[in-house]
């Protein structure tokens, strides 16, 4: 689709859907890549509004859900950015606007070898406590055949002003899709959190959780979509045995 103001669009709905975030307004919670998967290749000029929404149900209390609302824009087909808003739900204190997000995916090869390299970051400024959290790391991705694999490592930390500074944490996440048709994909995705990066947490109290996927794309006339991806995910929510439900929904044109 031509675009001859491609930025100004962005801004446009960008304000739209930070108005949007701000009216839905816990905890606060480095989510993000704990529940969806980071990938990052880019169509260039393409704008997407951007849903995403988790909870997780431990057996000893009440769920615990977030949900993420953004605008997302292909600078070219190697850099993707995106602005996204997150809120936090608790059936003590209903649902909370908790932190903005800054997200940029940097593809450093395409094609050239058998897997593909990025380099992931997002800076989120907390709403409820001074302060900053950082994410940053490498992104893989491969396909033999129609089969996608994917393995992200990132480590976080928290720059609070209030604070002393958080220990930098080591996460990952993974995935394995398998391409059948364009509506209706398949797969598995795990996610976990592992403790200091220098220092590991016992075996006992890290976090890991994977399940099964689906995942589509609807194509709509004049070269927009709508992509899809929910998952099902058994194992750890903060060191605590948890069921999570995740989605993902992007419209993009």
């Amino acid at each position: 689709m031509q675009r001859t103001q491609p930025f100004a669009a962005v801004k446009v709905i960008a304000v739209a859907v930070m108005l949007a975030v701000g009216a839905i307004a816990g905890h606060d919670a480095n989510a993000a890549t704990g529940y969806y998967l980071v990938s990052v290749y880019s169509d260039a000029n393409q704008v997407s509004v951007d849903y995403k929404y988790w909870n997780a149900k431990r057996n000893d209390a009440p769920p615990f859900g977030s949900s993420e609302l953004g605008i997302g824009y292909g600078v070219n087909s190697r850099w993707y950015t995106e602005v996204y808003g997150t809120t936090t739900q608790t059936a003590a204190q209903g649902t909370q606007f908790s932190s903005l997000n800054w997200q940029n995916d940097f593809l450093l090869t395409q094609g050239q070898y058998w897997f593909d390299l990025a380099i992931h970051t997002n800076i989120e400024q907390y709403t409820r406590r001074d302060g900053y959290g950082l994410e940053w790391g490498p992104v893989f991705q491969t396909e033999i055949w129609r089969t996608q694999l994917n393995a992200n490592v990132f480590l976080q930390r928290d720059y609070r002003t209030t604070a002393d500074n958080n220990a930098t944490q080591l996460v990952y996440q993974w995935q394995v899709r398998q391409h059948w048709k364009p509506l209706l994909n398949f797969g598995l995705q795990g996610f976990g959190e592992l403790g200091r990066w220098d220092n590991w947490n016992s075996t006992a109290t890290q976090s890991h959780r994977a399940g099964p996927a689906l995942f589509g794309t609807l194509y709509l006339p004049n070269g927009h979509k709508v992509l899809y991806e929910t998952a099902y995910l058994l194992g750890k929510n903060s060191g605590r045995s948890a069921k999570s439900f995740t989605m993902r929904v992007q419209y993009a044109f």
